[in-house]
Parts: C-alpha cells; sequence; structure tokens
C-alpha cells in the first residue's frame, strides 16, 4: 500500500485573528497539496490562538460553524483532508477540539480533548468523554488526540487496540516539557506500536512559551522529520508496511495479558 503523506504545520497563527488563521490554513493546504500530501494536520487551537483569555466564548463556534464550513472549502479546492483544532461551542459548553475534514469538504470525525491540562484549560473547557475518535482516509485508519492526552499510554494504547495506524495529535506543549516532544511521543510509537504525528504551537503566547519539535514519530521507534522551534511545515511519508513490519517484529499487542491489569483501573 503507498505511504499516506502527510503535512504537519507549526504554527501559532495569529491569537485572536481567525481570519488571518484561516488565511494561513489556506496557505499552507496549497503548498502541502504541492507536495502531494493528502492531510494536513495543524497545532492545537490553532483557529483561535490558545492564550486568548476572556475571548475564548466569543471566538468559539459549532462543529458546523462558518470556519467549518471555509475549512470544507479549503480541503475540497486542494484535495487533501484537514484536522483543525478550535474551541468548539456546544450549547453552554466549550470544547479543546479536533475537526477532521475529508478531501471532498465532508466531515469526518470530531473529537473533544478528555485530559485537560491546568487551571487555564479546566477554567475554561469540558472535557470530553469519547477515548477512542477514528475515521478513515485512503485506507489508513486515523485516531484523533489532543496534546496532554497523548502524555496518558491508556489513551494511546486503547487506539491501538482499536486499530489505529495513524495518530493525529494537535498540541500545545510548552517549555520545559520539551522530554515529551523528544523522548515521551517517541515511546507511546513504540510501544503502542503506531505512528504519531504530534503538531505544536511555537513561540510565545501570553504566559506560554511554546518548544515547537513538531514531529512524526514511527512504530519503530524512528522519527522521520522533526521541527526546530519556528514556523515549518513538514512533509512526511505515513508508511503502513513499515507498520506492519514494526508489529511483527515487537509483538507488544500480541503479549499482552489483559486479564493481569485489572487493579490498574480500579478506584
Amino acid at each position: 500500500m503507498p505511504p499516506l503523506r502527510t503535512a504537519l504545520l507549526q504554527s501559532s497563527g495569529r491569537p485572536g485573528d481567525v481570519a488571518h488563521n484561516l488565511r494561513l490554513l489556506e496557505e499552507a493546504a496549497g503548498r502541502a497539496a504541492a507536495s502531494g500530501a493528502r492531510l494536513l494536520l495543524t497545532s492545537e487551537l490553532f483557529l483561535t490562538g490558545y492564550a486568548v483569555g476572556g475571548r475564548l466564548p466569543a471566538l468559539a463556534e459549532p462543529a458546523d460553524g462558518p470556519s467549518a464550513g471555509r475549512v470544507a472549502r479549503i480541503a475540497a479546492e486542494h484535495r487533501l483532508a484537514i484536522g483543525l483544532g478550535y474551541p468548539e461551542r456546544d450549547g453552554d459548553a466549550l470544547y479543546n477540539s479536533v475537526r477532521l475534514t475529508g478531501p471532498d469538504g465532508t466531515p469526518l470525525a470530531g473529537y473533544r480533548k478528555t485530559h485537560l491540562y491546568g487551571e487555564f484549560e479546566t477554567a475554561q473547557f469540558t472535557p470530553g468523554g469519547e477515548p477512542v475518535v477514528q475515521a478513515e482516509l485512503d485506507g489508513t485508519r486515523l485516531g484523533l488526540l489532543i496534546c496532554y492526552d497523548v502524555e496518558f499510554p491508556e489513551a494511546v494504547r486503547a487506539h491501538a487496540l482499536a486499530g489505529t495506524e495513524l495518530l493525529l495529535v494537535p498540541t500545545a506543549l510548552m517549555r520545559p516539557y520539551e522530554v515529551v516532544a523528544r523522548t515521551l511521543v517517541p515511546a507511546r510509537a513504540w510501544e503502542s506500536q503506531l505512528h504519531i504525528a504530534y503538531v505544536n504551537r511555537c513561540g510565545s503566547e501570553g504566559e506560554f512559551d511554546f518548544t515547537g519539535l513538531s514531529c512524526l514519530a514511527a512504530p519503530d521507534g524512528t522519527v522521520p522529520v522533526r521541527a526546530g522551534t519556528a514556523e515549518d511545515l513538514l512533509i512526511a511519508d505515513v508508511d503502513r508496511d513499515l507498520l506492519d513490519r514494526a508489529r511483527a517484529a515487537t509483538p507488544y499487542l500480541r503479549d499482552r495479558r489483559p486479564e493481569l491489569y485489572g487493579p490498574l483501573t480500579a478506584g
């Protein structure tokens, strides 16, 4: 099966300026499509910015809001799927979400962050309640998590057991936690035997200093592409044949003994 060429947009955009960030997304989609990419993933809350404080409720949109329509047109024009991080409004609740739009402009999946990080997020957002959200693209099963979620091995293993092959993780990783991008994410890909596209924000934003270091981590423990600390558009091929070889060589999923693991979730 041919690789799934994937584009990772490491950018914080312009916090609070949705129109500007959509223009950045459209420009990146054109560059990604020109490279042959079939999928473009942004950072966490790319649509609005992360540190927008009290403006967040006004900037949030429903899953089918006006920005979703614009993203659908961008995806269809460039014939590639787009995973967009954004604040989702559903009634009175706000969620830290990612929406996956297909290359024909139709919605494929939406995921709400289940593990909220720190006082900033817990004060703003309601945690999602669906741990495994998936979609299919060109024969590859995609899964969705957001930032802090990937730091919980249970969340990633649940995706592996559900058949996820490429896990999409928009993120907003801050200093001094570079170890997450450099060490933990490749370890998650290795131990759960899947590809992880980890796409971070970069630069300073309010009180936060984002690390960059976006990457594609592979199930054989390698990192085919890695960004630095500045804005970047990474292009990487997700090798489905490598996934099969890695799972055959490192049989963690096959050698599990789930009958022993009950105490891990008790209480």
